[in-house]
């Protein structure tokens, strides 16, 4: 009689779908804070939660940056042990490349805080723009510029800003800023919703 085969856990695909809900709810997302944030599909979240689909790797990638943790980590069952400090480390950090416009926008804030209070390194290349259409009614945004030239337009209101000057203004309108200078600018942005 022959001997029946186990098949050994090494060979099945790790089920993500249990690590990706814990780390989701650990952070105080819903599946459409995590689904625009990290570029996937609200209903393919739902599937891998529910271990109907796995990502694939690429999926996997922006759900961990998403998450502002290792792919090794989303993809391992084993409950990591939280350090006292938690350093992400610069390629850690997600980021929302805008090229064809002329910026980067470095995502600073924890994943557990977006849509209430999140904050951004933005670079803007000479003659880039960060251009917004209206957020939900009460949204605040705050922009301080480190070092570069840029404008602020909110609703056709034009100002520029010097460097160290903070601008505080409404984000439910239209808003946009452009970098003015010749050279790179830097700004850290605030964004609250009510």
């Amino acid at each position: 009689m022959p001997k029946s085969i186990n098949k050994p856990a090494a060979n099945t695909p790790p089920e993500v779908g249990a690590t990706l809900q814990r780390m989701r709810l650990e952070r105080g997302l819903t599946l459409e804070d995590l689904s625009r944030t990290a570029g996937v599909s609200k209903s393919m979240l739902s599937q891998i939660e529910r271990e109907k689909a796995n990502p694939t790797i690429a999926v996997a990638w922006r759900l961990a940056n998403a998450l502002g943790v290792d792919i090794a980590e989303l993809l391992s069952s084993e409950i990591k042990k939280v350090d006292a400090i938690r350093i992400l480390e610069a390629h850690e950090t997600p980021t929302l490349p805008g090229e064809h416009a002329g910026y980067i926008l470095r995502i600073l804030g924890p994943m557990e805080l977006a849509g209430k209070f999140e904050w951004y390194e933005l670079t803007l290349a000479p003659n880039g723009a960060l251009v917004s259409g209206s957020h939900d009614p009460g949204t605040k945004e705050h922009l301080t510029l480190l070092h570069g030239s840029v404008e602020l337009e909110v609703n056709s209101v034009k100002r520029k800003l010097k460097v160290g000057a903070t601008a505080r203004y409404a984000a439910d309108l239209p808003h946009a800023i452009y970098n003015v200078g010749k050279s790179e600018a830097k700004a850290i942005m605030v964004v609250i919703h009510r």
